[in-house]
């Protein structure tokens, strides 16, 4: 035997390696693997090591056993291929990750007794240390993390693909009252679940020129030559299902130059240019979402997207060669998911690589194109569904333009034949604006190159149907759908709210973990006035906890037993964070004018960031806080109102707030959010809902029952019928005193400091255009609100209606939604992974 035969005999398997140090789940055999890192990886003493290197160390030790399982699932997969969601999304907020893994491995307890060993007396003190990757911006990112945490628990085979921004989603600082926007530099102290992969690196183009030539059997081809070439390096994050074998991956691509300096340049004295070519490729994976008010900005944000598509859809082609399968076959091993628009230049793409790399026909190329992509629409609102200007688009990707031309030219033909004669139709559904500039619009591109187009709610898929792709919905009627979205019940009640999966443990078993519809055994309890005083005892030690952390962050003392009235979410005019600040000027003018009685004594809470462009959302965000400053320094209010705004709201915020809500705010204009994710978390944890039939609040109205549930404002109908009738705010104020006496308290700077000018716009805004009817819907709104107080009065029966919104929220746990998007437009199924010698503390499947 060679002495290479005898190191490959040694080298354990992936799907056989039971070394302690490195997958056993024990506290003795965490506390040796932590101790390990901290000397090796590290090169630190236990003694001197601080927190910091106590967080890293143990997550070090985590990664390690997560790697037993991924690498057993890949040498899975290679032997039996399959079908593999690839899940493609320009955000993924994914959140800390440590506690989350230790979640998924049941390792919790243990890893806290591994601690203490070191001198740490909490876990809680590790986790703290964690920074938030900073991978997305809101409900879109978070949506997708969840997706990728219940297809590994569900043990699908999928990856995420998107891109490890350098600088995510901004810092937020509040001075003056004012939104500050400072760098996120989350990679600062090193991120230790990432594993860059070098030697799978991509190059992707951009501008140049195309030329013609003839191929080997005198096929007339094209070549692209691009003017600039950027090199994706692959950098992957495991993500481990829930109590299983399967650990799948998150694909994050960073830019590098193909040349990162130029000895010449440098020689020559021109030192920029000698680095020229490196700083503006690496540029492209810096930032989250570049401002595309500037024309810098927009050809940056497409050439995001164009990047880490391009690096994910050759990733999955050089899957394919490496196992030696024909590309003809690319649909049945890869199921592509465009999350929104972003993505959608992936049907230019696929069919470049089709046709221009591999040489395929048209036909063969859009078929195995339009097999393999699916579309996700989020939003109906304008400015969402993007639209590229075709001097920019030519400038970037002018093969791709040639293929969009062409796309469109074909489909278009086939409306012709179904249509004749009707120029109308055409000019709607041609992926060619004609209007104004000429553009391209992503969405109808997504929509024609894809087999499948859903909404990700049942009012918003059905306004995609008949609002926003009237056409597309008469011409392919099958290709329309809903999936509700979901959020996973391990982050958003096991992890972020301990003292309630005690309770439901115990209660109904520790199987709801996953088996979210288990919840409805709480519903026997509902008439149990023990149990019910037992659910409010709970929820008031979670909100100690949040009044710990708004102590801290910003010296205010909140009284844990008044009702916490919560919206948390992106500022935007359409989520109408103003119509709530409208009311609760009012409660505030109530307790002044001593017209109170009965009003609930309330904590309102907000949260959440404004796009750095977006002037209105940052002025809103300047009046909450003006509002907080002047409530709260007013000895009237206290025991009775307090309004805080907590800066920097992230999904670690998130985990403290969502478990301490009394009152979910959903109060967007009807038929303008897509679905939303934030009203689902509210609702598992028993926080009850004031909201309008908008996105799923619309669904949960309907699980938890309409008599647990604040309903208020116009639907969708009622919006057009205003609309068409000419809406005339200023119309509405007069009719309501007490909207008056708030809009003028505002305009004469009662919450500025006397300044009579700052909030000018906004209240312009609202009494001039009121594009969002805030105040059509103000009267229905305060009426809700009185609803809600005279509720909270009665504790038992308010804690009834939570109890049976946490019991009736099992359709929204994203384990459903992954189910349906599996069963009826990835056609894929579950793939249990195999570990042939069993680790202690997980049974194989």
């Amino acid at each position: 035997m060679t002495d290479t035969q005898a190191r490959q005999l040694r080298l354990p398997t992936p799907g056989c390696y039971t070394d302690p140090q490195r997958s056993g789940l024990t506290a003795d055999d965490l506390f040796d693997s932590v101790t390990g890192h901290l000397f090796y990886t590290l090169g630190k003493l236990a003694p001197v090591a601080t927190r910091h290197d106590a967080y890293l160390a143990l997550s070090y030790a985590v990664r390690d056993r997560l790697m037993t399982r991924y690498l057993a699932g890949v040498e899975a997969i290679s032997a039996s291929p399959r079908r593999v969601v690839a899940y493609l999304s320009a955000e993924f907020l994914i959140g800390p990750q440590l506690g989350n893994n230790l979640l998924m491995l049941g390792i919790q307890n243990e890893a806290a007794e591994a601690m203490r060993r070191f001198g740490i007396e909490s876990l809680e003190e590790v986790l703290e240390v964690e920074e938030e990757p900073g991978l997305g911006n809101g409900g879109l990112g978070r949506l997708a993390a969840c997706y990728l945490e219940s297809l590994a628990s569900l043990e699908i085979p999928a990856t995420g693909y998107g891109i490890r921004y350098e600088f995510g989603i901004f810092d937020q600082l509040v001075r003056d009252g004012w939104q500050v926007e400072i760098t996120d530099k989350w990679l600062k102290g090193g991120w230790p679940w990432e594993l860059p992969r070098p030697d799978q690196a991509c190059t992707v183009g951009f501008g140049g020129h195309t030329e013609t030539y003839r191929d080997g059997q005198g096929c007339l081809r094209v070549r692209w030559v691009p003017e600039q070439l950027a090199v994706g390096i692959p950098h992957d994050v495991p993500v481990l299902g829930y109590r299983v074998n399967t650990c799948d991956r998150l694909r994050l691509w960073k830019a590098e130059a193909s040349e990162s300096f130029d000895f010449y340049a440098f020689n020559i004295g021109d030192y920029y240019g000698a680095v020229e070519e490196k700083v503006g490729s690496e540029n492209l994976t810096k930032v989250l979402y570049p401002n595309d008010g500037t024309g810098e900005g927009r050809r940056l944000r497409l050439k995001q997207q164009h990047f880490f598509v391009s690096c994910s859809l050759q990733d999955m082609v050089r899957s394919l060669d490496a196992r030696q399968l024909p590309i003809s076959e690319f649909p049945d091993h890869w199921a592509v998911q465009l999350n929104d628009t972003h993505p959608s230049i992936a049907v230019a793409e696929l069919m470049r690589l089709l046709i221009d790399e591999k040489q395929l026909g048209w036909d063969q190329a859009w078929d195995i194109t339009t097999r393999s992509l699916s579309y996700t629409n989020h939003t109906l609102l304008p400015e969402a569904l993007e639209k590229w200007g075709l001097d920019l688009f030519s400038s970037l990707l002018p093969r791709h333009l040639e293929l969009i031309f062409e796309i469109n030219r074909r489909f278009l033909q086939t409306v012709r034949m179904k249509y004749p004669g009707n120029e109308q139709i055409l000019r709607r559904v041609s992926i060619i604006a004609e209007d104004g500039e000429k553009a391209v619009r992503m969405a109808n591109l997504a929509t024609v190159g894809s087999h499948h187009v859903n909404g990700v709610a049942a009012l918003h898929s059905e306004l995609v149907r008949t609002e926003l792709f009237p056409d597309y919905a008469a011409i392919w009627p099958e290709k329309f759908l809903n999936v509700t979205n979901g959020v996973t019940p391990r982050r958003w009640i096991a992890l972020a709210n301990p003292l309630l999966r005690s309770l439901l443990d115990e209660t109904i078993s520790a199987d709801w973990v996953r088996d979210l519809d288990l919840l409805k055994e709480l519903e026997r309890f509902q008439h149990d006035s023990a149990f019910l005083e037992r659910w409010g005892q709970m929820k008031l030690a979670v909100k100690r906890r949040l009044t710990n952390y708004v102590h801290q962050a910003t010296g205010l003392l909140v009284d844990p037993a008044t009702m916490f009235d919560v919206q948390v979410k992106r500022i935007h005019e359409y989520k109408r964070q103003h119509l709530n600040a409208l009311q609760v000027i009012v409660q505030y003018l109530r307790i002044k004018h001593g017209l109170a009685e009965g009003q609930a004594p309330r904590t309102v809470i907000f949260g959440g960031k404004a796009a750095p462009g977006y002037y209105m959302a940052k002025l809103i965000i300047r009046l909450l806080n003006g509002i907080a400053d002047t409530v709260n320094a007013d000895p009237d209010m206290d025991g009775r109102l307090r309004v805080i705004f907590l800066a920097d709201y992230n999904v670690k915020l998130g985990e403290r707030v969502y478990p301490a809500s009394d009152l979910s705010e959903q109060i967007s204009t009807a038929g303008l959010e897509a679905s939303g994710t934030g009203n689902m978390k509210f609702a598992m944890n028993g926080a009850l809902t004031i909201g309008t039939l908008d996105g799923a609040n619309v669904e949960i109205r309907e699980q938890v029952g309409e008599e647990n549930f604040f309903l208020f404002g116009r639907t969708t109908d009622g919006i057009e019928d205003l609309r068409q009738q000419g809406y005339r705010p200023w119309e509405w104020v007069s009719g309501m005193p007490e909207l008056a006496e708030a809009l003028r308290l505002i305009d004469q700077g009662h919450f500025s400091n006397g300044d009579t000018e700052l909030f000018k716009p906004l209240v312009e805004n609202l009494t001039g255009r009121d594009p969002f009817y805030v105040l059509a819907d103000f009267t229905d709104y305060l009426r809700a609100q009185d609803a809600v107080s005279a509720a909270w009065a009665d504790r038992e029966h308010w804690n009834r209606m939570s109890l049976l919104n946490s019991a009736r929220t099992g359709f929204f746990s994203s384990d459903r939604s992954i189910r349906e998007y599996a069963e009826r437009i990835w056609k894929v199924k579950p793939f249990p992974v195999t570990i042939s010698c069993a680790i202690e503390g997980v049974e194989s499947p």
